[in-house]
């Protein structure tokens, strides 16, 4: 098998998988867990880019990753206000 061809598999298998994780996956209320809980879908993401263009991956993958981490940052910093 070639190497990109088991590159795109691997990203679709951690996409699927990582995808239902995430839904069905364990109810946490710890907003560190669901961002770990993404990451899985997000590497998946990337390897299936990562077979296609090199560049269109890393530029995706960092771009995808910055805009989820501050948005849970944002949620995590909400959350600490609305508690106290």
């Amino acid at each position: 098998m070639d190497l990109i061809i088991l590159t795109l598999y691997l990203g679709y298998f951690l996409l699927i998988l990582g995808t239902i994780g995430v839904i069905m996956g364990p109810k946490v209320n710890d907003p560190l867990n669901r961002l770990l809980n993404i990451e899985v879908p997000s590497l998946g993401l990337m390897l299936i880019f990562l077979a296609y263009n090199q560049t269109l991956a890393l530029m995706t993958y960092i771009a995808i990753n910055s805009i989820i981490i501050l948005v849970f940052v944002r949620a995590i910093i909400k959350n600490e206000e609305l508690e106290a």
